[in-house]
């Protein structure tokens, strides 16, 4: 599952460095905004847990896309570029965030009912 991820990942970054140089820089911002949204956080709960190795790649993959909005070759200033320009937090920063956002919506009545019947806080455990 994880290799067509990662190699169907990299087939569209290479499509987005093709079309760039035709592109200003905010519409390639945004065109790898939706990228990264739509590939890299798609199902990026299941990684809860995944060995370094799989989500080493995937953050591979969000370097080559800020690489594509920089324009730039290397990786010089990237972890820059990737926090404070674009916003992004790093693979295993972002599988937590969205772990802990999921649970916070179970325990609150926010999610589909056959989630939060998985999640009990701990104070209704204590009792």
């Amino acid at each position: 599952m994880y290799v067509s991820v990662f190699s169907s990942a990299s087939y569209w970054l290479r499509q987005l460095r093709r079309v760039r140089r035709s592109l200003d820089d905010e519409s390639a911002a945004i065109l790898v905004h939706a990228f990264v949204t739509f590939r890299v956080d798609n199902c990026n709960l299941l990684l809860a847990g995944a060995p370094k190795s799989v989500t080493d790649k995937l953050q591979r993959v969000m370097n080559v896309a800020a690489r594509v909005v920089s324009g730039t070759k290397y990786d010089r200033g990237l972890t820059h570029l990737l926090h404070s320009e674009l916003h992004w937090l790093d693979v295993a920063d972002r599988v937590t965030y969205k772990l802990g956002v999921t649970v916070y919506k179970c325990l609150h009545g926010q999610a589909p009912d056959c989630l939060s019947e998985l999640c009990t806080s701990v104070a209704q455990v204590a009792e």
